[in-house]
């Protein structure tokens, strides 16, 4: 990009203290800038206008400034703020107008502004646009700093891999009020067919990531019928005594797929156990995606783009393919074993082939018999195929 082209030759010319020729290249990239905001045209009547918006994460705030001259937006620029003591977005958005104000020696008597700062400077009045060309303005701005955010955390996770993990994790431990960081997760989801071949799937997330091969699959064997409450106190029973038993460290956050019912069935397993209070458990109700603490009968709605609902969605998510794979390829199994190996000469590989191309028992019996000579060989597909004539009730 030619922008980014010019801004590393001034920064080297800068560095070589060749001064005057850094000085001919910033004109240069001030000339190309303002040409392409230039090509940005809002309504005239919007003149001599500045527009902020901002976006945070538990370290840094960035501020978008866009300054409109007559219709055209004439300068772009974002700031990144370090927090001190974790100042809310309200103060971070003042400071950053009084610098960029000042930085840029703006006299606009109009600032667009996502939401009224306790601000007042003289002659100046804050909008913050519902409709029309000054909120798509504002929209233009939102999206800047968003992007650009987005490329930060982008380069931070190339150049600092662990520091954005910390980041992450600092910030689950504080939108969910963690005594320490959840570097180890584990998340539960059952998965049943109307009760039949019900079974279980545990997923575990190292530092916000999966660990795949600590991934656990658990056949139900003390419930009768489909009961999601009673499973879920199974399996979370099963594995915390055996972590206990095998003296294994144990997960700090344990998240169930379900609302109240499933988390309050895993909380009566721990306690069995002597573990409440000793790991943080939560439940996310698919619905609105809300999170619910134990005891807490007012579920905690996190932001939909916040950094810890997306991990949590990717544990359940990741939880729920787990156990539904498993649960399917239980079921395929038993399917081949109590129909298709019943066929004198068919071995379990053969059903399994069968299965595979016809993609159910149903299917097979409907083919002719060329079809499934040419899936399983002449002679044992002869076999297959005389079986369903003779046995059309299998």
């Amino acid at each position: 990009m030619v922008t980014q082209q010019l801004k590393e030759l001034m920064f080297k010319y800068s560095d070589d203290l060749e001064f005057e020729k850094a000085h001919i290249v910033k004109e240069k990239l001030v000339l190309l800038e303002r040409y392409q905001s230039k090509s940005t045209i809002v309504n005239p009547s919007i003149d001599n206008v500045d527009v902020y918006s901002i976006v945070s994460d538990t370290q840094h705030a960035y501020v978008n400034f866009i300054k409109v001259v007559h219709g055209a937006i004439i300068q772009a620029h974002t700031i990144e703020i370090k927090k001190k003591l974790d100042e809310p977005d309200e103060e971070l958005l003042v400071l950053a107008v009084l610098e960029l104000r000042d930085r840029f020696q703006s006299s606009a008597k109009e600032i667009i502004v996502p939401f009224l700062p306790e601000l007042v400077i003289p002659m100046v009045t804050f909008v913050v646009p519902q409709r029309g060309d000054k909120k798509k303005l504002l929209e233009l701005s939102e999206r800047n700093v968003k992007y650009y955010h987005l490329d930060k955390k982008k380069q931070q996770e190339l150049v600092d891999p662990e520091r954005h993990i910390r980041q992450v994790l600092g910030q689950m431990m504080k939108d969910l009020r963690l005594s320490e960081l959840p570097e180890h997760i584990e998340c539960f989801d059952n998965s049943n067919t109307q009760g039949d071949q019900a079974v279980a799937a545990m997923v575990v997330f190292r530092n916000a990531r999966p660990d795949k091969k600590e991934y656990r699959h658990f056949n139900i064997k003390t419930v009768e019928g489909p009961n999601d409450f009673a499973s879920m106190e199974e399996v979370v029973f099963r594995r915390y005594k055996r972590l206990i038993d095998e003296e294994k460290p144990l997960p700090q956050l344990i998240v169930v797929d379900g609302g109240k019912g499933q988390l309050s069935s895993a909380v009566s397993s721990l306690e069995k156990l002597g573990l409440r209070g000793r790991i943080a458990i939560l439940g996310i109700a698919k619905k609105l995606e809300e999170l619910y603490f134990p005891d807490d009968p007012v579920p905690l709605y996190l932001d939909k783009k916040s950094e810890t609902l997306r991990v949590i969605q990717h544990l359940r998510d990741e939880a729920h393919r787990f156990g539904i794979t498993h649960h399917r390829k239980r079921r395929e199994k038993d399917t081949i074993k109590s129909v298709l190996t019943e066929i004198p000469g068919v071995g379990f590989h053969t059903a399994q082939e069968l299965l595979w191309h016809y993609k159910s028992v149903k299917n097979i019996k409907n083919a002719d018999l060329y079809s499934i000579q040419k899936v399983i060989g002449i002679a044992k597909g002869k076999v297959v195929y005389e079986y369903f004539r003779e046995h059309p009730e299998a």
